[in-house]
């Protein structure tokens, strides 16, 4: 889209959250489908480290796995059954934000696009609104594929969308009181993000020593 005008940002990002994974010894990195190949080029990165400077039993990265859930792994725009749900995206309407009030929910679930056709169902290629909402309810109610199938097949969309929204608000609710005690504790918060930053950067400085002693620089620890 941008043409010749493309930021340099656009070639390093990939290379920058391959190294956030890699430099944590990650075991396994929650993706949608369409991240997938992100984390592929750090696996790739790391085996390709791994047989150049790593030894078999002592490799020095660890090659993470994708973790996609088996439903949900890439939930739609509520505005578009074909484009991706995202935060990025100018319309307000087209997501769920996990802040928002229970009548902000209920009036973008009220407004989200469907289909004219009759019933409900899962998997019809030419129903990406309805396996969407269906695919968030299944999700959010804790219900299998087969529940959610059997309860929504006579209803219209005028009787699922508050049935929808009420789920989602219920299935936030606990979320956002918990959010709201944290906000509210702002020296608990600093103290727990204050002590996730140095664990970090103990795993972080030992996997960057090991690296650089797998390449054959000299360390300061060298001396010590």
């Amino acid at each position: 889209k941008q043409g010749e005008n493309v930021a340099v940002g656009l070639f390093g990002y990939p290379v920058l959250m391959a190294a956030d994974i890699l430099l944590y010894w990650t075991d396994k990195v929650p993706v949608g489908e369409d991240q997938k190949q992100h984390l592929e080029l750090a696996r790739d990165i790391a085996r390709r480290f791994n047989d150049a400077y790593g030894k078999k039993k002592r490799p020095v990265f660890k090659e993470p796995e994708p973790l996609i859930l088996e439903t949900g792994a890439r939930i739609m725009s509520l505005l578009d059954g074909t484009a991706k749900m995202s935060k990025s995206d100018p319309a307000e309407g087209s997501r769920i934000s996990l802040a928002d009030p229970p009548e902000v929910i209920r009036r973008k679930i009220k407004r989200c696009k469907t289909d004219s056709f009759e019933g409900l169902e899962f998997g019809n290629p030419e129903r990406p609104e309805c396996q969407n909402l269906l695919a968030i309810y299944e999700i959010v109610s804790g219900k299998s594929r087969e529940e959610v199938t059997r309860e929504v097949a006579d209803m219209s969309w005028g009787t699922f969308k508050p049935v929808l929204a009420e789920a989602l608000v219920a299935h936030l609710e606990p979320i956002q009181v918990r959010y709201g005690e944290l906000m509210q504790d702002k020296t608990y918060l600093h103290s727990v993000l204050s002590y996730g930053a140095e664990r970090a950067s103990e795993v972080a400085e030992k996997t960057l020593d090991n690296a650089k002693s797998a390449m054959g620089f000299t360390l300061p620890s060298d001396f010590e």
